[in-house]
């Protein structure tokens, strides 16, 4: 098995470059060896050989003109070929440089054993796009992965005991708070999942090189591994920040949501709009609304406390924040009392788990009893005599102006929540957006939900559109994911939009954030509400789930059109020689 290298110098051909790196690669496979190759492209550089990577390589491609990095590959076989020539039979390109190539270097017996956890806020796509990239990733370097991903559905392909014991590192791949109890004394390297994603060869070589050790291992009791641990355990909760913290809350919430709105939208539909009074006792629709209103509604904001205090100070954090968050919620203070039970509990518990010295008989008694009273009660005490009168006042300020809002005011904030749902697609910007507007369901403040839910709907479902009536602008691979991004985008998942955008962002962005600011507008001006935060168009029939349905459709239906027709004028066509 060889090793190869690749370069693609392609000049404004950006997408042509892509087309011949993946062509690049499946040919490599198909001959069974590997091959990395670096994107040189007008949108910037893409896949970057790693330093050293000449060493051990059998010789490199340099395709196209234009800088070439050649200096790096001094003393290592070169061969050029032309940009149509990889396109049109990547193998033959491949086959010649081998047959230049001088023999290969014993095979590498570094072969390591990863076991990672991929996990995002709503645990749709981001979570299975990053295993992909991880497992691909590991299996082209050669080593033995096993991916555990903490989706929406709970947890799949749990690692076993004995996996994580033979493991030589641990990668953790999320966007939330992930529990690293299981993972004491071993090797273990953050991450976000959009590295994984994006170049997640570069991850694992990554995680195998800086990993270090969670926790105090028991042979590790001496006072200069204490500190080294400290210091890990410091660096992680820096990269974490008060951001990742939000967004497992976040994540943790929404389920409470989803199963609330929809228990609530059936009631109405089985009861009518008064199915909430006494005089509807005993019925099936009353009893609908008060597991809905009463059970998983009344949960929302205790979980999205009790959550991000676990993301901040691990499980003692959880009774504090969802104390805290009771609290908020019976003070009126809202999702935004729950927001700062939150972030008390949690930064309040972790600082008393790092001052409060016991005997280590006594240590047991710290996450059961000593952090779980005192967090509890920093927390409660500060809700009812400092945070929560001021914060019901600014969260009951904030939904008065939201909800008397009309006009220009409300097309500008549809106009924001729009561009923000399409701009990363799933990024941060995105969920800033989506955790605003789930946040205030908890209000009873219902359209900037219905902005952010259509306005998501619309990148995928514009692409989709666009392959199909301006086919030329895409490739043939484009067109056939087209139809895959349509199914997400019908679903609510925005992510679908990410594979295009990725390949011509700076003509494809523009395009859906256009949309999508539109669709947001129109969502906002019409004021129509939604009371479920997820489904995209399933929940739509049901009734009383989404007011202004029709005008709600038509704003779907503008911004994906926009969409559509601003990528015809954007996007170039495609030559013939890629599209054949």
């Amino acid at each position: 098995m060889a090793n190869m290298l690749a370069v693609i110098a392609a000049g404004d051909l950006s997408t042509q470059a892509v087309l011949a790196a993946e062509a690049l690669r499946k040919a490599a496979a198909a001959l069974g060896h590997t091959i990395q190759v670096e994107v040189r492209s007008s949108l910037g550089v893409r896949n970057t050989l790693p330093t050293g990577a000449a060493q051990g390589a059998q010789g490199v491609i340099l395709v196209g003109s234009g800088d070439l990095g050649e200096e790096r590959f001094a003393g290592l076989k070169r061969s050029a070929a032309a940009l149509d020539a990889v396109l049109r039979d990547a193998r033959a390109v491949l086959e010649q440089a081998l047959a230049s190539a001088p023999a290969q270097a014993p095979a590498q017996t570094g072969t390591k054993k990863i076991v990672a956890i991929t996990s995002c806020p709503t645990g749709i796509a981001h979570t299975f796009m990053a295993a992909e990239g991880i497992q691909q990733a590991a299996q082209a370097l050669g080593h033995a992965v096993r991916v555990e991903t903490q989706g929406s559905v709970g947890a799949r392909d749990t690692l076993t005991e004995q996996e994580i014991r033979e493991a030589d590192v641990v990668l953790i791949a999320a966007d939330t708070q992930v529990d690293l109890a299981r993972f004491a004394g071993k090797r273990v390297f953050k991450s976000g999942t959009k590295p994984a994603i994006n170049d997640g060869r570069a991850l694992v070589e990554r995680a195998l090189a800086e990993a270090q050790p969670h926790g105090a291992a028991p042979a590790l009791a001496d006072s200069a591994a204490a500190g080294k641990a400290a210091k890990a355990e410091h660096a992680a909760a820096q990269r974490s920040g008060p951001y990742k913290h939000l967004m497992t809350g976040v994540s943790f919430m929404l389920p409470f949501v989803v199963t609330g709105g929809l228990l609530i939208a059936i009631a109405f539909a089985l009861g009518g709009i008064y199915v909430f009074e006494d005089s509807q006792q005993g019925t099936l629709g009353n009893a609908l609304f008060q597991i809905g209103a009463k059970g998983a509604f009344a949960l929302m904001v205790p979980a999205l406390a009790g959550y991000i205090a676990f993301s901040i100070a691990d499980r003692p954090g959880i009774t504090p924040g969802m104390v805290g968050g009771i609290l908020a919620a019976n003070l009126g203070a809202g999702f935004l009392g729950g927001i700062v039970a939150g972030f008390i509990a949690g930064y309040a518990t972790s600082f008393l788990n790092r001052n409060i010295k016991l005997h280590k008989n006594l240590e047991g008694l710290k996450p059961v009893l000593i952090l779980p009273l005192l967090g509890s009660l920093v927390t409660g005490l500060a809700m009812i005599y400092v945070v929560g009168a001021p914060v019901a006042e600014a969260l009951a300020a904030l939904s008065a102006w939201l909800k008397g809002m009309q006009g220009s005011s409300a097309i500008l904030l549809g106009l924001l929540i729009g561009a923000m749902m399409a701009f990363d697609m799933g990024g941060p910007v995105n969920k800033a957006a989506y955790a605003f507007s789930t946040g205030l369901i908890a209000s009873q403040v219902y359209t900037p939900m219905a902005a952010a839910m259509a306005a998501g709907m619309v990148p995928p479902l514009g692409l989709a559109l666009a392959t199909k009536l301006f086919a030329d602008r895409f490739t043939r691979e484009e067109r056939e994911a087209g139809n895959a991004a349509g199914i997400l985008g019908i679903a609510f998942i925005t992510e679908g939009a990410i594979p295009f955008a990725a390949r011509d962002p700076l003509r494809v962005i523009p395009a859906l954030v256009l949309g999508a600011a539109l669709t947001g507008a129109i969502s906002m001006g019409i004021g129509a509400e939604l009371k479920v935060p997820h489904g995209g168009i399933f929940v739509l029939p049901i009734p009383n789930a989404v007011t202004h349905l029709v005008g709600y459709v038509v704003a779907l239906v503008a911004g994906t059109v926009t969409t559509a027709i601003a990528l015809r004028f954007l996007k170039r066509p495609v030559s013939t020689a890629v599209t054949a």
